[in-house]
């Protein structure tokens, strides 16, 4: 889990983004802002998107916006672990897909601006293209595979 945020001096707006690990599948959610409640309001929309069990665990950084962690916990039962400060790497695929993201919206972007429309055509991208590390399947691929194993 993590956010994309819009340049200084622009808008508040961001996008929560939440990669999975096994099959590198990336989704962004625009959100209003980095607050603790529009990002566990983002969590809850993905969670109820997907099959139960689909998601087991989530790594974050240490925003001010996963503060609901306490409560993401209870209310989903998704323990939430928190990467070291001044680690990226712990959170690899996430700051990888992050930067595929910015491909499409450089930074000084301004998430206000920016449609549903050019958000899903950019994640359709990201997701579906095939990958080395994914035996040349695309993500949506292979989390489609992934969910269907586990249902």
């Amino acid at each position: 889990l993590d956010t994309v945020v819009s340049g200084r001096g622009k808008s508040k707006a961001c996008v929560a983004t939440f990669v999975e690990r096994k099959s590198r599948f990336y989704l962004a959610l625009p959100i209003a802002d980095r607050s603790a409640a529009s990002m566990e309001g983002a969590i809850h929309t993905v969670h109820a998107a997907f099959p139960e069990g689909t998601f087991r665990t989530a790594t974050t950084d240490r925003g001010k916006e996963f503060s609901c962690h306490e409560r993401v916990r209870a209310s989903l039962g998704v323990p939430l672990y928190f990467a070291d400060p001044y680690s990226s790497w712990q959170r690899g695929s996430n700051e990888n897909a992050n930067g595929l993201l910015r491909e499409f919206f450089p930074k000084g972007s301004d998430f206000a601006t920016v449609g549903q429309g050019e958000i899903v055509d950019a994640l359709a991208k990201i997701n579906g293209r095939p990958r080395k590390c994914l035996g040349w399947k695309t993500a949506h691929e292979a989390f489609a595979e992934e969910v269907l194993r586990l249902n």
